[in-house]
């Protein structure tokens, strides 16, 4: 059963064109007129514009002819780039176009059943989170006979142009769709979680784990179900289109169709001098202007592999403007990398991605306002909404993405698209349950940029343990909707932290209502005890207050370990202490290495301190091997951390 499906303007398809077919008329939607105001918000169009639906522009139309990515895509005269790029991309997956241009067949001119068709057709977008359906007519405005926007080069062949216009209709208008980017139109056309790559930045031709890395993770993303598209960047709109030595266009998005790793034969092994081949496969949505270098149809290694060797090996191409380069020159070549990921696994049946919609809200309460602007506004930056997540792993990949609600359809009233947002990201205590309200001790983990684009993200490789996430916008007391989501192999368990501290509940009443917050770090534990000089200690912590406890990770094979673990208590007195034992894992049975006790009053120091471990007992107990160093403050206000 797939996602919960929502109607655009409340449109039902099937009624509609049941309606039509009854009273033997074609659709013409209402909410979508065939006028000015569905092209441009405040101007006109050079021209007289005649919207003309595709039996009166070409004889038998389709909406697909042949294979969907058979044929060029042509932007028209004002067409947006941006859009044809994200029309070839989505054409590379079945199971995304399919989603998108939904019972295909169904919708298909049929010239033995014209009596069934309807000029009626519709279009699935994934709209803020919410996968939505729009229901649009199928006249297209035209100049001199001519479509004005995007269309194919089989000139019989509407998906493209029809499926512009739906989402022209979602956004507002034909000018909406102008200043989006080429994976905000394929993250609305599919749902992927996109991630940009700065390839020269990345250093992809000098470090060459990183190189192979970079391959790992568009070879995992591209067979998972996921789109790959790569730019080269142009200076200025002069070099725009301009062609590189190499017979690339600048300023042009390139799609992938294919990436192989490839272990030759003894026979070519001799001839290229290496055993494998990484290779990535582009198409140039217009199908021109073709890569000329190294594994171009006019090279040297392509000539030296025979028809059989290509079938053999995979290096084949079935579409005008496909060609194969190897990673090395991909990565020397393209500048930008546009990876989105598919959300949801296949194979496993598992849900990568969390996600939540929320709302940067102004109240006149500074615990109840929402809006507290970015990290510099250090006095409010703590009101913004909070959201934690736990990395199950060390070295885990998550990438976060931040979308605030899209405001083109205000933009005739003279609002702006976008407001500049990012997010700051901390690592936190193990057990953390409320709300941030100051940063004492926690690590400042990432942060995004700051722009007024629609979406920003964060791609991290994270430790174990709990991070917050803080969604802003750059100036602080304004209000509007966003979208999070976190991509992760991992489960990472998103949620909100709406609450400041515990509730007053008449079990908390009952049991003692804490009156005391404490903070610990325990930095480090070393010159840890070791009976025999091979012995492989394996130290760990556990942090107690009360029946309440929080376990570290394992530190492999050290006496000197490096923890930075983080804890936070509510305690009901003073008199019950916190107590850090350090342990040692074993295949068997663990070993206690020791303890400290600690009252931790609100009074007490709160600089760095350091201690000896002791036997069990308290803090008067024999003294063991080793010591921690340790940060710890307490406060009777429990909204201070």
């Amino acid at each position: 059963m797939g996602p919960p499906l929502k109607l655009f303007k409340n449109q039902k398809y099937q009624e509609l064109k049941q309606e039509c077919i009854k009273d033997g008329r074609l659709f013409c939607d209402p909410t979508f007129l065939t006028e000015n105001d569905s092209l441009f918000y405040n101007r006109l169009l050079p021209g007289k514009v005649v919207w003309k639906r595709p039996q009166d522009i070409c004889d038998d139309p389709h909406l697909i002819v042949g294979k969907i990515s058979n044929h060029q895509l042509i932007q028209g005269r004002l067409g947006h780039k941006p859009m044809v790029s994200a029309f070839s991309c989505l054409a590379v997956q079945e199971s995304h176009w399919t989603k998108t241009i939904p019972n295909h067949k169904e919708q298909e001119w049929d010239p033995r059943k014209l009596d069934k068709y309807a000029g009626i057709f519709r279009f699935r977008f994934w709209h803020f989170g919410e996968w939505t359906e729009v229901v649009i007519d199928d006249m297209l405005p035209t100049i001199n006979g001519d479509l004005v926007f995007s269309f194919s080069t089989s000139m019989n062949e509407f998906w493209n142009a029809l499926l512009e216009k739906a989402y022209a209709k979602l956004l507002g208008c034909y000018e909406a769709l102008d200043g989006l980017t080429t994976t905000d139109i394929i993250v609305d056309f599919t749902g992927t979680l996109a991630e940009t790559v700065d390839v020269q930045k990345g250093r992809y031709t000098e470090l060459l784990e990183e190189k192979y890395k970079l391959f790992r993770e568009m070879y995992k993303t591209f067979t998972k179900g996921g789109l790959v598209c790569c730019s080269i960047e142009s200076p200025n709109q002069e070099e725009q289109e301009v062609e590189t030595d190499w017979g690339l266009l600048k300023g042009h998005t390139y799609t992938m169709t294919d990436i192989r790793k490839i272990r030759l034969g003894e026979r070519l092994v001799q001839v290229f001098g290496t055993e494998k081949l990484y290779m990535v496969r582009l198409r140039n949505p217009l199908g021109r202007q073709e890569w000329s270098g190294p594994w171009s149809e006019i090279s040297e290694e392509w000539q030296q592999l025979t028809a059989a060797d290509r079938k053999n090996l995979g290096l084949v191409m079935s579409d005008d403007g496909e060609f194969w380069m190897s990673l090395e020159d991909f990565c020397r070549n393209f500048r930008e990398l546009n990876v989105c990921r598919n959300v949801y696994n296949p194979i496993l049946g598992q849900k990568e991605l969390e996600s939540v919609v929320g709302c940067w809200t102004v109240n006149d309460d500074p615990l109840m306002n929402r809006s507290g602007g970015c990290y510099n506004n250090q006095d409010t930056f703590l009101q913004n909404p909070q959201y934690i997540f736990t990395v199950p792993e060390d070295g885990h990949k998550v990438i976060m993405s931040l979308q605030q609600k899209d405001l083109r359809t205000y933009r005739r009233m003279g609002r702006p698209d976008n407001y500049i947002i990012g997010f700051e990201l901390f690592k936190v205590e193990m057990n953390r349950k409320f709300r941030l309200h100051h940063l004492y001790i926690q690590e400042r983990a990432g942060t995004s940029t700051y722009i007024d684009t629609r979406t920003v993200f964060l791609s991290k490789y994270l430790k174990k343990g709990n991070y917050v996430l803080i969604p802003t916008m750059f100036q602080h007391g304004r209000t509007s909707e966003f979208l999070l989501r976190i991509f992760s192999e991992l489960p990472v368990q998103l949620r909100e932290l709406t609450l400041d501290m515990p509730k007053m509940s008449c079990w908390n009443l009952a049991r003692g209502y804490p009156k005391v917050v404490t903070q610990i770090t325990v930095h480090s534990a070393e010159g840890l005890e070791k009976k025999y000089a091979n012995e492989n200690v394996n130290p760990y912590l556990v942090i107690k207050c009360g029946k309440e406890e929080v376990r570290s990770p394992i530190q492999k094979n050290t006496v000197h370990a490096i923890f930075d673990t983080q804890a936070i208590f509510y305690r009901r007195t003073t008199d019950i202490p916190i107590i850090v034992q350090v342990w040692n894992s074993r295949k068997f049975c663990d070993q206690f290495l020791g303890q400290v006790t600690l009252d931790a009053d609100p009074s007490d120091c709160r600089d760095l301190k350091s201690l000896y471990l002791r036997k069990k007992g308290g803090p008067t107990a024999k003294v063991k091997q080793g010591h921690i160093s340790f940060k710890i403050i307490s406060s009777d206000d429990l909204t201070e951390f």
